[in-house]
């Protein structure tokens, strides 16, 4: 709904949009999800008013804010269950999602659990959940991934990802490194 909207709107208005998903995006990336809103507003620039009318509730802002970066992460899943080897697809999903959430505290934080109850979030992620559910499954097959290894293995690595202060590509690395490395059997 939040998309169709944006069509019929003024160009300032867009432009208000725009300016306060960016803010919020950085925001969120570099302090987390404890923000308010108030404070979003005014680094972007704009009366809480025009925050609270695109977004009518901190959930809203942080579903539209992190919508790019929950396609990156259920790309890296989809290009993991398509790799021939399994193994390989589960390290490079591995790889690739741990750097989404190293880089960005605020999406680790809302994919985690900070906002479960954001339906449209929820279902993308519960569908994430079930197409790890088969990377690992598909990876324990090979003999390569520890027998006892689980989707919840998976959310530590997140909420790990997702606690790193001052997050790099190369911090990154090593973060799925050390976890691949005790993943494997």
């Amino acid at each position: 709904m939040t998309r169709n909207l944006t069509q019929n709107l003024r160009s300032d208005a867009q432009d208000n949009r725009d300016r306060i998903l960016a803010v919020a995006r950085e925001t969120f990336a570099a302090e987390g999800l404890d923000v308010p809103m108030r404070e979003v507003a005014r680094r972007a620039g704009v009366g809480p008013a025009t925050l609270y009318r695109r977004f009518p509730t901190k959930e809203a802002l942080v579903v539209e804010a992190f919508s790019e970066q929950m396609a990156a992460c259920t790309a890296a899943v989809d290009e993991g269950l398509a790799h021939p080897d399994p193994w390989q697809g589960f390290r490079r999903t591995v790889e690739r999602v741990c750097l989404i959430h190293v880089l960005d505290r605020g999406f680790a934080a809302a994919f985690t659990s900070a906002y479960p109850r954001a339906i449209d979030f929820a279902a993308v992620r519960e569908q994430a959940f079930r197409s790890l559910t088969e990377l690992i499954g598909r990876a324990k097959v090979t003999g390569e991934l520890r027998a006892d290894f689980s989707v919840d293995d998976m959310m530590l690595l997140f909420m790990a990802a997702g606690g790193v202060r001052h997050g790099t590509p190369a911090v990154a690395r090593r973060l799925a490194t050390l976890f691949l490395e005790g993943a494997a059997s």
